[in-house]
Order: structure tokens, then C-alpha cells, then sequence
């Protein structure tokens, strides 16, 4: 059987990634996760998964896998940008530190693994507020970066470059864009610094807020290049299949969509009447407006995603109806705790 060690399996995009791996019968799963930012409900049930609950920064977590091991995903991370700000140094713990472990350990022990490692999109793109050129698979950035996350996503890229070409290692680098989809919880794991260890990423804040009628903030002149998770799993496992081993692939969907009309397509699906408002800035975001070039991934991995803004958005929006309650407690356990603090 295939074996596959997925670190950060029991998170959004890793619990989709382990269900994806798992439709082979002959693949089975080892999933690491110190569920910082997780939950154990998430975890798959399948008889094949092993989980073993700890942090893949501790080499000793990863040498406790006796099996061999026959492809490592690397997608742990502090999330995200305004927690890694707060917290630098539990962002280097749980995302830098976790990469450069993971890559030693993988040349001591399974030097023949495939490595498949998460980058970011907003590490390489360029900053601006005005018409943005899409980004494509570069092997250069800015020394200067918005965020310790930027900073430990684009650094780890540079650490699988070097592994791979100092060791022989077999790295594929995937960038993820905005990502978004059914499992995505706010609030998931603990407490983080601040309260985007609640709100996390735009779509599921959009969507709880109009599902509770909150008010919304957001800033008119901001775009991104949203994703549906189902297919970045989809251009993760062609990465893994078809990718050349050192190189880097763009996995989005290649349109920008400006965050005020996903506030709108969100709101009018839900009949929501709550007021948006407009003035809202993050005095540390640069990377205003931006979006992917995947023509790389489409030429070598075959990779076309499938899943319109619009579908994409209803689905979220029917997995959030179905677990509203499952949201609730993670968004009110973390409130909590941030009034304890």
C-alpha cells in the first residue's frame, strides 16, 4: 500500500487531502496534527488512518513513523497573517521550524518520499492596490513582507529549493491561493493572539455574519483569487502525480474577484439585509488586489478547476447551514477564552 504522511491532516484543506488520498484502496494515511488550529471531529474514521497528535516541528513526532513512507504533504502552518503578526515566534514553531524538520527528516530516514509543500500565493504577489499582473511561478520575492507568515511560507519554499538540489530530495512546491470551502471553521483549535483566530479567512466570515445578521466590514478596493477546496485538492494530487520534481505550480483559479461583490454574491444568496461597510482597511496588508496565473499548471499537470465562484459559494453556504451549531461553539469557546485573557 501507498503511504502517505500528512502534516496538518486534520485541519481544512488537510482533512480534504487525506479523503482525496484514501478514494485509492490500496493508499493509507498517517495524519499529524497538534490541532492548533483543528479539531479531532475532523479527522477521518477510515480504518486506514493512523493520528498521531503532535507537531512535526518535534523530529521525534515524525520518527515515531516505523513504516516506510512514500509521500510527505507538508501543509501545517500558524494561521494566518494577523495571528503570525501577534505571535512570530509560534509562527516560526508551527510553520517555518515545521518545514525544515520535516525536509531533515524525510533525507534521514525516506530519502525516496515525495515532498508536496503548501506555499502562498501572497508571498510572491505583487504589492498593490491598482490593476494587479497575475503572478506567475517565480523563483523571486521582495525582502519585504507583510507578515511573519509571508516570511515562513517563502522561506520554506527556499528550503525545499535547497533540499532539493543540495540532497536530491523529490519537493514539489504548490502555491495555494485564497482557498475556501465546506470545513473551514472559524474559531477551529485554540486561542492564537488575535481574533482572526476566530474570523480566519473572508468566506466563512461573510457567511457566518450574514447567517447571524452582523454587520460587515471590508475594503471596496480589495480583490483575491479564490479557490474551491475540492479543486486545490484536485491540483495538489496532479502536483503529486505529474509535477517535476524542484518545481513550483500556481494552484487558483486565475480570475479575480473583488471582495465587495463575494460580500454581495454571499449576502444575496442568504437574503441577508445587514449593512456592509466600506471603510474598512488592515493597516498591514500591501497585497491589495491579485490573482494567479495557472497557465503552468494547466500545460503541466492538466490542472482546470471546475468550480465557479457562484457554485463554490453555494455549497460553502449549504455546509454552513448544516453545522451552524458546530461553528457556534468554536466561535464562542474562543471568545471566551480572549475575555479570560
Amino acid at each position: 500500500m501507498k503511504h502517505s504522511v500528512v502534516i496538518g491532516g486534520a485541519g481544512f484543506i488537510g482533512s480534504w487531502v487525506v479523503d482525496e488520498i484514501l478514494k485509492d484502496p490500496s493508499a493509507r494515511v498517517t495524519i499529524i496534527d497538534n490541532l492548533i488550529s483543528s479539531e479531532k471531529w475532523n479527522i477521518s474514521t477510515d480504518p486506514r488512518v493512523t493520528f498521531i497528535e503532535g507537531s512535526a516541528a518535534d523530529i521525534n513526532v515524525l520518527k515515531s513513523i516505523k513504516d516506510n513512507v512514500d509521500f510527505v504533504y507538508q501543509l501545517a502552518c500558524f494561521h494566518g497573517n494577523q495571528n503570525s503578526i501577534a505571535r512570530p515566534l509560534e509562527d516560526f514553531e508551527n510553520g517555518l521550524k515545521t518545514t525544515l524538520v520535516t525536509l531533515e527528516w524525510v533525507k534521514q530516514n525516506h530519502s525516496s518520499a515525495r515532498v508536496i509543500y503548501a506555499g502562498a500565493g501572497c508571498a510572491v504577489a505583487e504589492k498593490t492596490w491598482d490593476i494587479p499582473v497575475p503572478t506567475y511561478e517565480k523563483d523571486s520575492t521582495s525582502l519585504l513582507h507583510d507578515s511573519p507568515y509571508s516570511i515562513s511560507k517563502i522561506t520554506g519554499e527556499m528550503y525545499c529549493s535547497y533540499y532539493a538540489l543540495q540532497h536530491s530530495i523529490d519537493v514539489i512546491r504548490v502555491r495555494f491561493q485564497n482557498v475556501y470551502g465546506p470545513r473551514e471553521i472559524l474559531g477551529a483549535g485554540v486561542w492564537r493572539g488575535t481574533e482572526s483566530t476566530i474570523w480566519r479567512n473572508v468566506v466563512p466570515t461573510f457567511i457566518y455574519r450574514a447567517l447571524k445578521s452582523q454587520n460587515l466590514a471590508l475594503n471596496p478596493k480589495a480583490s483575491r483569487d479564490f479557490i474551491y477546496v475540492a479543486d486545490l485538492v484536485y491540483g495538489i494530487l496532479l502536483a503529486r502525480e505529474k509535477g517535476k520534481s524542484g518545481s513550483v505550480y500556481n494552484i487558483g483559479s486565475g480570475t479575480e474577484v473583488m471582495i465587495s461583490k463575494l460580500a454581495e454574491k454571499i449576502f444575496y444568496y442568504l437574503g441577508s439585509t445587514q449593512k456592509i461597510n466600506l471603510n474598512f482597511q488592515r493597516d498591514w496588508d500591501r497585497s491589495g488586489r491579485r490573482l494567479a496565473n495557472i497557465d503552468k499548471s494547466k500545460n503541466e499537470l492538466g490542472f482546470i478547476p471546475q468550480t465557479s465562484i457562484d457554485e463554490g459559494i453555494a455549497k460553502t453556504i449549504e455546509w454552513f447551514k448544516l453545522n451552524l451549531d458546530i461553528i457556534d461553539n468554536c466561535v464562542n469557546k474562543n471568545f471566551s477564552s480572549r475575555q479570560s485573557r
